[in-house]
């Protein structure tokens, strides 16, 4: 077995990436502490050609250092816009025709393997502060809760994990591979 070499991989150039169609999903940020976190973000949204990240209260915006650091350039490809508030993204994102799924560990969550997302569908995932997870009032305004099966001593996996595991189950559970 041989390791493919980068220009073996067939990915998009940036240009490319630009102009074709993108999965119809959202991350949203809730007040992310970790500059590496959003760098993850941007890298893991841009694998699974999502359309945009909100990055919501204290959450750090491109350009920055240590956001580049983990993004690897995807700040360049994934589109994002800044709220103030989560509330006002929520908001938006409602008028917008998205489902709003906040990735908590709630009551009456849904986990995530139970989950079928239809893929015609439009989802906003709301992922929460690295300390406080997602605030309860944008808990509040969700349209559901999904939450991922955890067997170990710790209370939550690093936001960044979250994100890719939520991600890669949307893309390949509702075939919206392409």
């Amino acid at each position: 077995m041989r390791k493919l070499a980068n220009e073996e991989l067939n990915r998009l150039e940036v240009d490319e990436f630009k102009k074709v169609k993108k999965n119809p999903i959202v991350l949203v940020l809730d007040n992310v502490r970790s500059m590496n976190n959003v760098g993850s973000a941007f890298r893991t949204g841009d694998a699974f050609l999502i359309e945009k990240i909100y990055l919501c209260g204290i959450t750090a915006q491109p350009p920055h250092r240590e956001i580049n650091k983990t993004a690897l350039g995807a700040t360049e490809t994934v589109e994002w816009e800044h709220f103030e508030s989560t509330l006002e993204a929520i908001e938006k994102l409602k008028k917008d025709g998205y489902k709003i799924l906040s990735v908590e560990q709630a009551e009456n969550s849904l986990s995530l393997e139970k989950f079928t997302p239809e893929p015609h569908e439009k989802y906003a995932y709301v992922f929460g502060n690295e300390v406080y997870g997602v605030e309860q009032e944008v808990v509040d305004q969700s349209d559901h809760c999904l939450e991922i099966p955890q067997f170990g001593t710790k209370h939550s996996l690093n936001i960044s994990v979250s994100i890719g595991v939520v991600l890669w189950h949307t893309v390949f559970k509702s075939g919206m591979v392409r």
